[in-house]
């Protein structure tokens, strides 16, 4: 297969809306879209990926007045998130509309929303004639791809086009909050933390019974995900140790002596933003190990947390 790269929202937008799959930049990661409309290109989507059929996907729009192409009802809680929090790096699962594939949902009864808030990718979904349904447009497992040429190196061949635009400004995935119930439950963090949530809606709590036997609600739950060829090394700021050759080191803090490639961020929006990016530099590099620093547990601490321990197999 040949993968165009275009700068043209209008071009990649026909690809879409003919049944292609396409790669477009959002604010958190790229994503690999295929119109809800278009059955075998959701199929590709999963076959280009090497995704597992029972992780859902998120169905991007451009604007609040598709949400009832997707979903069939929308309570109190999650419309106060729309009002605080669309267009941006937030996901809402809710109740589907039935007219929603059940290859996008995983064959649940409720779906994943997003409205993103970057240009290009606005632009496209304005374009398109469907909702789009999009993960990480990346090959499962590895780390999301936060620039056109990540996207490139991961899909080239595998996939129609690849949207170009700028390196992703968050570099995290959405949050996503479970509004299907009878009270809201933060699924995945974000950029979007729970302090900000729990400002707009204080009643909402934490996933923290997710049952493994049972479908994901929602992507990044479930199966291994982030994770670079290089063995990841979790540590504390005041932890002094001894690294092994051909190392690297992502923090806030100072690295340990020794290590070969270093990366460090002025804050935790930086760190944010920079670590998939970095965790593939390493890979170019043969790197063999990486010390992640371990922020607090707190505001976007919590989202680069979560993606740590799951990059090291620890959730």
């Amino acid at each position: 297969m040949l993968t165009t790269l275009t700068d043209s929202a209008e071009e990649a937008a026909v690809l879409l809306n003919s049944g292609r799959i396409v790669a477009f930049p959002t604010e958190t990661v790229y994503g690999l879209g295929a119109g809800i409309a278009h059955p075998e290109a959701i199929r590709q989507v999963f076959l280009a990926k090497g995704r597992p059929g029972d992780n859902p996907l998120i169905v991007h729009i451009y604007s609040v007045e598709q949400l009832p192409d997707v979903a069939s009802e929308i309570n109190p809680e999650a419309k106060k998130l729309i009002e605080h929090f669309f267009p941006g790096p937030l996901t809402l699962v809710l109740k589907k509309n039935p007219l929603v594939p059940d290859t996008v949902t995983a064959g649940l009864q409720t779906v994943g929303v997003r409205c993103p808030a970057n240009p290009v990718a606005r632009e496209l979904l304005r374009l398109a004639h469907c909702p789009v349904a999009a993960p990480s447009a990346n090959l499962s497992g590895l780390p999301s791809a936060t620039s056109w040429e990540a996207v490139y190196q991961d899909l080239e061949g595998k996939i129609d086009c690849v949207l170009r635009g700028q390196p992703s400004s968050i570099g995290l995935e959405s949050t996503i909050v479970d509004c299907s119930g009878s009270k809201a439950v933060l699924l995945r963090a974000g950029a979007i933390t729970l302090e900000q949530l729990q400002a707009v809606v204080p009643e909402i709590s934490t996933n923290t019974n997710q049952n493994k036997l049972e479908p994901p609600k929602s992507p990044g739950l479930k199966y291994p995900h982030y994770a670079p060829k290089a063995e990841i090394v979790l540590c504390c700021p005041e932890e002094k140790r001894a690294v092994t050759p051909s190392s690297a080191y992502i923090g806030l803090s100072d690295p340990p002596e020794g290590v070969l490639i270093v990366k460090l961020c002025k804050n935790l929006e930086e760190y944010g933003r920079e670590l998939f990016s970095f965790f593939r530099h390493c890979d170019s590099k043969n790197i063999g190990v990486i010390y992640c620093e371990l922020p607090s547990p707190c505001g976007l601490g919590r989202a680069i947390r979560d993606r740590l321990m799951r990059a090291a197999g620890q959730q």
